[in-house]
C-alpha cells in the first residue's frame, strides 16, 4: 500500500514539473494559465494524499488495545505488564486447579464469592482449607447475604458455625433482612481466590457442583475461570483485604499477603503457554457502587467503539442498556465483524426473554447471533480485534452495570484472546445461527411478545 501511495506522488511531480514543459512534435507549449491551473490541480492531489497517509498513521498508532489501555488509565486504573494467564476452560478444570493450589498453599487463603452452595464441591473445598488452617494456614472467606440466601442450597447457620470451629473465618457480606427490598442491591458478585499472595483465580464461577455436573432445569453448565500470577495478584488481593475489612472489621497488612521474590512456588498447575507467558500487560476493573460505579459500563462501551475489525462477544444476561446497543450497531456500520453468542437455556425466567428479544433485534442491524445448545453458556468474555480480551465476573444487565461489586481481568494479549476465540469458535459448533426464519420457527408469538414486554424492565433485570 504504501508503494502505491509513493508511486501515486512521483507520478504527480513528474507531470506537474517535467511533463508539462516538454514539447513534442505534436504537442503545444502550456501557457502559464494552463500551467498554474494543472499545477494546482496536481497539488491538491498531493495535499489530498498526504492527508490519507496521516489517516492511515494514525489509525495504526490508535489500535484498539492502546485505546482501551489509555481510556481506562484515565478511569484510575493501573496495568503491569509481568503477568501469566492460565485459561481454566471448564469447572473440571477450575476446581481440580484451584484444589491443588490450596493443597500446597503455606500462609493465607482468601476467598471472596457471591456464594459457596451447600454441596460436595463447597464441602471438599472447605475440608481442604481445614487442614491448611492445621497447618498454620490463615483462611479469610466471603460470601455475598443475597447470593446466599437466593442459592437453592445456601450455607445455614450451623453450617457456618461449624466452618468457623474449623479455624476458618467465613463472613457474610450484607446479610438479607425484612423487608429484602433494601437488601437486593449493591450486592457483592465477585469471584476472586488469592494464595500466599502469589496466585490469583478470578472469571464466572462461584462454588458449586453444577459447574462439573450441570443441573436438571438448563444441562452441562458452561463457564471458565483463569488463573494470574504477576502484580494484578497484588490487585486482586488490595481488592479482597478493601471489602474484608468493611465485613469483618478488621485491618489485614503486611507484606506476607503480596507478591515477592522467595514466595511460594507451585507446581502441578495448569501452564500459561503463550511466548508472552510472564510478560502479559494486565489491569483490574473493580467496579464499586459509588467509587467506580461506571467502571464496567465504560470498559465495555469503549472496547466496541474502540473496535476496527472484530467483537466477540459471550454473556447469560445480555439485558443490555441503551449505550451499549447503539455501540454494537455503530460497530456494524462501520464494517466491524461482531459476533455475539447467549445461551438457548437459563437458570432464571423473564431474563432470558429480554436477552433473545434483543438480540433479535441487533441481528436485523447486521450482528452476527449465536443461540447456544446443549446448556447454559455462564462465561462473561469480550474479544475485540484479536488484540484484548477480558475475563471476570461482571454481567451485561443492570446489576452487574449498576449496582454490584464486580471485577474483571483485561488481558491485552493476542495470545490470551486468540485462545478464547478458540473456544468461541468451538462453542458455534454447538450453537445454531439466529436467522429471521429461525427466529419465527423458535419463538412463538407468546414467547416474542414476553420478550417484548421484558426488554421494558431491562433497568431492573
Amino acid at each position: 500500500m504504501w508503494n502505491e501511495i509513493s508511486t501515486e506522488i512521483q507520478s504527480i511531480i513528474y507531470k506537474s514539473f517535467y511533463h508539462n514543459t516538454i514539447l513534442t512534435p505534436h504537442s503545444t507549449l502550456l501557457t502559464p494559465q494552463k500551467m498554474e491551473r494543472s499545477d494546482m490541480l496536481n497539488i491538491r492531489r498531493i495535499i489530498l494524499l498526504l492527508c490519507g497517509i496521516f489517516c492511515l498513521c494514525k489509525m495504526e498508532a490508535q489500535r484498539a488495545d492502546s485505546l482501551i489501555v489509555n481510556q481506562l488509565r484515565e478511569e484510575g486504573v493501573t496495568f503491569s505488564n509481568d503477568n501469566s494467564i492460565a485459561l481454566l476452560m471448564s469447572g473440571q478444570e477450575k476446581f481440580d486447579d484451584m484444589f491443588e493450589a490450596i493443597r500446597q498453599a503455606k500462609s493465607s487463603v482468601h476467598l471472596e464469592y457471591f456464594n459457596f452452595r451447600n454441596d460436595s464441591i463447597a464441602s471438599l473445598l472447605f475440608d481442604l482449607l481445614a487442614e491448611r488452617v492445621k497447618e498454620g494456614v490463615e483462611v479469610r472467606a466471603l460470601f455475598d447475604g443475597f447470593g446466599n440466601t437466593s442459592n437453592n442450597q445456601p450455607l445455614k447457620k450451623e453450617h457456618i458455625k461449624h466452618i468457623r470451629e474449623r479455624g476458618i473465618q467465613i463472613y457474610e457480606f450484607n446479610p438479607v433482612k425484612f423487608p429484602w427490598l433494601d437488601d437486593i442491591f449493591n450486592r457483592d458478585h465477585r469471584k476472586i481466590v488469592i494464595i500466599d499472595g502469589q496466585i490469583a483465580y478470578t472469571g464466572g464461577m462461584n462454588v458449586a457442583d453444577y459447574y462439573i455436573k450441570g443441573t436438571e432445569v438448563v444441562g452441562s453448565w458452561r463457564d471458565m475461570h483463569c488463573r494470574i500470577e504477576g502484580e494484578e495478584v497484588n490487585t486482586l488481593q488490595r481488592i479482597f483485604l478493601r471489602m474484608w475489612k468493611k465485613v469483618a472489621h478488621e485491618d489485614i497488612q503486611g507484606e506476607q499477603y503480596f507478591r515477592r521474590p522467595d514466595g511460594t512456588r507451585f507446581s502441578g498447575l495448569k501452564n500459561d503457554t503463550c511466548d508472552t507467558s510472564g510478560k502479559k500487560m494486565v489491569g483490574i476493573i473493580n467496579r464499586e457502587p459509588h467509587i467506580t460505579r461506571s467502571i464496567i459500563r465504560k470498559f465495555y462501551v469503549n472496547a466496541i467503539n474502540d473496535a476496527h475489525d472484530s467483537i466477540k462477544l459471550v454473556n447469560p444476561y445480555l439485558t443490555l442498556n441503551h449505550k451499549l446497543k447503539k455501540a454494537l450497531k455503530k460497530a456494524v456500520k462501520r464494517g466491524v465483524k461482531t459476533e455475539i453468542m447467549v445461551s438457548k437455556n437459563s437458570d432464571i425466567g423473564l431474563t432470558p426473554d429480554c436477552v433473545f428479544y434483543n438480540v433479535h433485534k441487533l441481528m436485523k442491524k447486521g450482528v452476527d447471533v449465536w443461540i447456544y445448545e446443549p446448556g447454559f453458556h455462564h462465561t462473561k468474555i469480550i474479544m475485540v480485534d484479536g488484540q484484548f480480551c477480558t475475563v471476570g465476573s461482571a454481567n451485561l444487565n443492570a446489576r452487574s452495570l449498576r449496582w454490584d461489586y464486580e471485577e474483571n481481568a483485561v488481558i491485552i494479549d493476542p495470545c490470551t484472546t486468540q485462545e478464547l476465540s478458540d473456544m468461541f469458535e468451538r462453542d458455534k459448533k454447538d450453537s445454531f445461527k439466529l436467522t429471521k426464519e429461525k427466529w419465527n420457527e423458535w419463538r412463538s408469538p407468546w414467547n416474542k411478545f414476553v420478550g417484548w414486554f421484558a426488554h421494558f424492565l431491562a433497568p431492573f433485570l
